[in-house]
């Protein structure tokens, strides 16, 4: 297993190496040591290896993942999992603001809290975080599902178009256009799948309830111009 110390090695170096991977590598788990909040560490991986990361990361790391997966031991600055393609990021901490921000597939796992505008733009990602969300969570959410184990902040959903939020706490309050859907059987279906995925099989998906779009700004309508 390679293990790089981000304490002697240049951060660039590593992200090369690990670019520089083919697809049959049987290099598959690496690990990376003293991370020191660096930015942007393990971007852009296209390979099906597992890298490791022993400590709190800075902005962007594991963004534009696809086929890795990624395990931070600690906390995520911004935008940890940012355009994700698929693979896994797992965060053991707590995670910043914009996790998961316009991913595409995939499953991110965070652990602790996430701040505000988890999932902004969301594009197709699974995204579960067992503490709480902050405000303005699931902004413009287009695709993907948003599983929150604890509290919502301000402001859930706004402006979002067809993505899922299912919160199993309180909700300070909805954003623009979000509304409390029915949780129907699909929906828990979909949830336990989820759930499952995140490791967490003892969780019932029918303690959680479901948020989406009324669907009342994908047209502009004239006659309401005085509400613009």
């Amino acid at each position: 297993m390679p293990t790089i110390d981000l304490g002697a090695v240049p951060l660039r170096e590593l992200n090369a190496a690990l670019h520089a991977l083919p697809a049959d590598t049987n290099e598959t788990h690496w690990k990376v040591i003293n991370p020191r909040g660096k930015h942007a560490i393990a971007v852009g991986l296209d390979v099906p290896v597992t890298v490791e990361v022993e400590g709190s990361v800075g902005y962007y790391c594991a963004g534009m993942n696809k086929k890795a997966t990624v395990v931070i031991n600690g906390s995520a600055g911004q935008g940890v999992a940012e355009n994700m393609m698929s693979g896994r990021v797992h965060v053991k901490g707590d995670a910043s603001s914009a996790a998961g921000a316009t991913a595409c597939g995939g499953l991110l796992v965070i652990d602790g809290n996430a701040s505000a505008r988890c999932g902004i733009s969301l594009r197709g990602l699974d995204i579960v975080v067992k503490g709480n969300v902050g405000h303005m969570s699931g902004f413009m959410a287009q695709a993907g599902n948003i599983v929150v184990l604890g509290d919502a902040g301000e402001h859930l959903g706004d402006s979002i178009y067809e993505a899922r939020l299912y919160v199993r706490g309180t909700v300070k309050s909805l954003g623009t256009d979000c509304i409390e859907k029915d949780l129907r059987p699909e929906h828990v279906k979909d949830l336990r799948r989820i759930l499952d995925a995140a490791g967490l099989p003892d969780v019932s998906p029918t303690e959680f309830r479901r948020y989406g779009s009324a669907r009342r700004l994908y047209n502009f309508h004239i006659d309401s111009i005085g509400s613009y």
